[in-house]
């Protein structure tokens, strides 16, 4: 018989001491004090000087050497938020920043993001939070109605659309997707064999290379296809590359339209290319990062001709729609290849509810596992403005857009580099690209505005673009006065002084 066995507890811990968290009472306490902080920074950001005038090191030299060992008051930390941090940031939400493509957000957008933060949502799997999914799902197919995207995009057909953080990534996952179709999914073993080449613009954006990188099908299978006088991809010398890769037994399986390049906001004829890569049986992703925003107003819908051939289409509310970064809606007519290239299914993720295959588990339509709740912002901003607010604002950018070009045609002394481009214009001084570059620095070391650079047809150009979310009539004007007063400002005196244009003038 054996003996009884005896179970040896282990000593109970010792008693709960200091919890170092912050109460439900401090949390709300400071939650307002920081929210009333982001209030009055958006009421003060245009005070700022829009580029941050720090020097290399400065922001570390006024942190501490080491973490501190005790915890420290929280109004501490927001002061030290005033010191440290803000004269090192570069104010993207100012109504002068008009460099790159803006970053814009909204007062909904940052509370659906405080939202998100605040229920800390993992929504890898429907199971693991299902209004993640779903609202996702949902508000990607409102997109498409509201920007008139072919319905072959909306999730109750073969296709859908899901948030990336980027278009860098939604590139790549499209890339991906390209590769394994025309390899039959079986690129891990024999595709990457030397033989897949992907083709785009030269305007295109540098996403598309890294892509090729990250892929493991190398930037020297990407073929940089020409473009023509207004700078959009050239179908004839696209057909010709494909015809000459295929001779050369290699394995055409991707092409990336542009619609809004980076540099000028050119757009590729998509109708042309889809019918290239229809009849060739190649990926066709458009990238519409900063000008997909526009076609929410009917009259620019003309931008997303052609897209019934595409197979994958991607656009950045965060640049243009008010909502916070990060937030890029990625769509494709066929899930199944999206999914069929990025799926892994460990036993831990197996759960009832997927293998059902009556939901949606978007940690199979990109690159990571976990993802936020990004959902909620666009919700938020979407139902805050409505479709017609959005179109106002649209509509309003794209105007002072259109009459700052209409100054610049008039002063003698400039010229537009490229057309104006929704709410893009490139400009530059007569005189070359030193004097342009000289322009440019002494604008931007003002403080006053914020504009960024591009190389157009191999001249040196200036960028201007309205589209942050508070910029007024006034702060375009502004903008204008400013780089006539810095070119007068130059070493060689233009020949002629143009006069500001009033506020009116700007309609």
């Amino acid at each position: 018989m054996l003996p009884p066995v005896r179970l040896r507890m282990s000593p109970m811990p010792p008693p709960d001491g200091p919890s170092f968290h912050m109460s439900p009472d401090d949390f709300r306490r400071w939650g307002h004090a920081l929210v009333d902080w982001i209030a009055d920074y958006q009421a003060r950001v245009e005070d700022f000087p829009v580029q941050s005038r720090v020097r290399p090191g400065d922001i570390r030299a006024a942190l501490p050497p080491a973490a501190p060992a005790h915890g420290e008051p929280f109004d501490a930390i927001l002061a030290d938020v005033e010191r440290i941090i803000l004269p090192g940031v570069t104010h993207w939400q100012s109504p002068r920043f008009f460099a790159f493509f803006p970053a814009n957000a909204s007062g909904p957008s940052i509370l659906g993001e405080l939202l998100s933060a605040g229920l800390g949502v993992q929504g890898m799997l429907w199971v693991t939070s299902p209004a993640c999914t779903e609202l996702e799902t949902h508000v990607l197919d409102w997109l498409v109605d509201m920007l008139g995207l072919p319905a072959r995009f909306r999730s109750d057909g073969p296709g859908g659309g899901v948030i990336q953080d980027t278009a860098s990534s939604a590139t790549l996952c499209a890339l991906l997707a390209a590769r394994e179709r025309s390899t039959g999914f079986r690129a891990g073993a024999e595709g990457c064999d030397g033989r897949l080449v992907a083709y785009t613009s030269t305007q295109a954006h540098s996403s598309v290379e890294k892509a090729m990188r990250v892929a493991g099908m190398g930037a020297h299978n990407l073929r940089l296809v020409e473009v023509d006088d207004d700078l959009r991809m050239r179908p004839d010398r696209l057909a010709e590359r494909i015809a000459a890769d295929r001779a050369a037994g290699r394995v055409p399986c991707f092409v990336c339209a542009t619609v809004g390049t980076t540099s000028s906001g050119a757009v590729d004829p998509v109708p042309a290319i889809g019918r290239i890569c229809r009849a060739e049986d190649v990926w066709l992703h458009v990238d519409a990062a900063m000008a997909g925003t526009a076609a929410v107003c009917p009259e620019h819908r003309w931008l997303h001709a052609g897209l019934e051939n595409a197979d994958s289409y991607c656009f950045n509310p965060h640049k243009w729609m008010f909502t916070n970064f990060d937030c890029d809606c990625f769509y494709v007519a066929d899930r199944a290849a999206l999914v069929g290239a990025l799926s892994v299914l460990p036993e831990y993720l197996r759960n009832q509810a997927t293998e059902s295959g009556a939901v949606i588990d978007y940690r199979d339509w990109h690159i990571p596992l976990g993802r936020r709740f990004r959902a909620l912002k666009l919700w938020f901003v979407i139902r805050h403005y409505g479709v017609e607010g959005l179109r106002h604002h649209i509509r309003r950018h794209v105007a002072l857009a259109e009459t700052f070009a209409g100054w610049v045609a008039a002063d003698p002394r400039f010229e537009l580099a490229a057309p104006r481009a929704l709410n893009l214009v490139c400009f530059r001084a007569r005189g070359g690209d030193a004097v342009n570059a000289e322009l440019l620095a002494r604008l931007n070391a003002g403080g006053r505005l914020y504009l960024s650079h591009a190389r157009i047809r191999d001249r040196h150009a200036l960028r201007l673009c309205v589209g942050q979310t508070h910029t007024e009539a006034r702060h375009v004007a502004a903008a204008w006065a400013e780089i006539q007063a810095a070119l007068d400002a130059g070493p060689e005196p233009p020949a002629s002084a143009d006069t500001m244009p009033s506020e009116g003038a700007s309609r």
